[in-house]
């Protein structure tokens, strides 16, 4: 009989998260001060983030222990399930063998509490009573305000204005949670103010959420700012996934050819990626593709370059090098609004530039597209971002088809898509849009990059 799902008990929960770090040829470069642009020190970060959070961002161990309070929690949902997609490799026709780590069991319905709870656990044992963050899709800004929730802290979320009145459910979970919402930009900060001053018609950011929440953050006695990909400690956190995963592949006795994340800063593509990644770069497994994959409305790593920029549209954090289209950048208004980022995390951009990694982009109706097509055969409907890694799982399945090489591929279903129906809805009635981004639109975001 077929085995559709690999199930792990409590004990199997990893007890350790994986630095990548410690296995890359050569490291990100080192951050850069936002003002002055000379080399960030770690204390420069201390009124941003927990000094936890600073001391894992900064570490080059390759395993860092899980603290027991925070494994408490995640035993509320994890480990999550891995899946073998026999229904839809039979509609598909291919010969390739089809995985997916589901991470739409956690309360939040995403990856994101993997990050969240550990946050704000440092949070609370530091003595703080809130967290400021940014939301695009909601995704994030539901997790965190999951988490607060759990360990008695407040949580501010600036989520961006499109995402705000495309996804109502999702501010309203997050209030439900205990956070208080506002669009971004917002008359609360004065980045937000300026904003709207000259435009008040604007879509938003994740960049300008960013540069408001930290503004809040750092005005506001009490709080730090608790970010939801991008960064080390993020995706440090997120590994989870990948190390369940590989117990969940040997279960299955398989090993994945192809790996696959959709990635906006890169925490549940990496999350998946990095501990099989471990065997490529230790020589193990030479041959191994890990590809992530963007929105075409914001093609970082497919469009942009790879150099030093800011992290937010205020120019307020770090400055790090990445692949970009620009801190002003204000990409097309699509659904998949945790995709709309201008950079990408530093780790998976050197990795990219080292030749590791892969990057592609799609439009929003092809990935929409591939989404109902999994869902008729798998009956998950996923969230408009996790729809990029389900359409570069076809299209490997579909070239599989076509040179007959039956090659496992796994890929991250990294949320459920219950708040994003109206996505669907505009994509049955054919009226979602396809926005062609021009290289001139790019190259004026580019002109402000830092001189580094």
């Amino acid at each position: 009989m077929r085995q559709y799902k690999y199930v792990l008990d409590e004990k199997d929960l990893p007890t350790h998260w994986y630095n990548i770090v410690a296995d890359m040829k050569e490291p990100p470069p080192p951050y850069r001060h936002p003002v002055t642009l000379d080399l960030l020190k770690p204390e420069d970060l201390a009124p941003v983030f927990p000094q936890a959070l600073i001391e894992q961002e900064a570490s080059r161990e390759r395993w860092i222990e899980i603290p027991d309070e925070v494994l408490d929690v995640l035993k509320m949902w994890r480990p999550s399930p891995l899946y073998r997609a026999y229904r839809w490799e039979k509609a598909l026709d291919t010969p390739a063998r089809i995985y997916y780590k589901w991470e739409g069991v956690s309360p939040p319905g995403s990856h994101k509490p993997n990050t969240a709870v550990a946050q704000a656990y440092y949070a609370k044992k530091e003595g703080l009573v809130g967290f400021a963050t940014e939301t695009g899709a909601g995704q994030w800004g539901s997790a965190l305000c999951f988490a607060t929730n759990l360990f008695g802290l407040k949580c501010k979320v600036f989520m961006v204005t499109i995402s705000y009145h495309q996804k109502p459910y999702r501010r309203i979970a997050m209030e439900t949670w205990g956070g208080e919402v506002v669009p971004s930009p917002s008359t609360e900060t004065k980045v937000g103010r300026d904003i709207l001053a000259r435009d008040p018609e604007t879509t938003g950011s994740l960049g300008i959420a960013i540069s408001e929440a930290l503004e809040y953050a750092l005005t506001h006695e009490g709080y730090k700012y608790s970010l939801g990909s991008v960064v080390n400690f993020v995706l440090l956190h997120q590994t989870v996934i990948g190390l369940e995963a590989r117990k969940q592949m040997e279960m299955a006795g398989d090993y994945p050819d192809i790996i696959i994340g959709c990635a906006g800063g890169g925490s549940n593509a990496a999350g998946l990626i990095y501990p099989f990644l471990k065997d490529r770069l230790t020589g193990e497994k030479p041959n191994l593709r890990a590809i992530f994959v963007e929105s075409t409305a914001c093609p970082s790593m497919t469009r942009g370059i790879y150099a030093y920029d800011w992290g937010d549209t205020a120019k307020t954090g770090p400055v790090v090098k990445m692949h970009t289209v620009g801190h002003s950048f204000i990409p097309a208004p699509v659904h998949a609004g945790g995709l709309r980022y201008h950079g990408m995390a530093p780790t998976i951009c050197a990795l990219l530039n080292q030749g590791e990694v892969e990057a592609r982009a799609y439009h929003q109706n092809a990935v929409l597209e591939a989404a109902e097509g999994f869902a008729r055969a798998e009956g998950f409907i996923v969230a408009p971002e996790t729809a990029h890694a389900v359409r570069a799982a076809y299209d490997e399945a579909m070239a599989c088809r076509e040179s007959g090489e039956s090659k496992v591929i796994l890929f991250n279903a990294s949320g459920h898509g219950h708040f994003d129906l109206g996505a669907y809805d505009a994509f049955h009635r054919r009226e979602l849009p396809d926005y062609e981004l021009e290289d001139e639109r790019i190259r004026e975001a580019l002109k402000d990059l830092p001189r580094i």
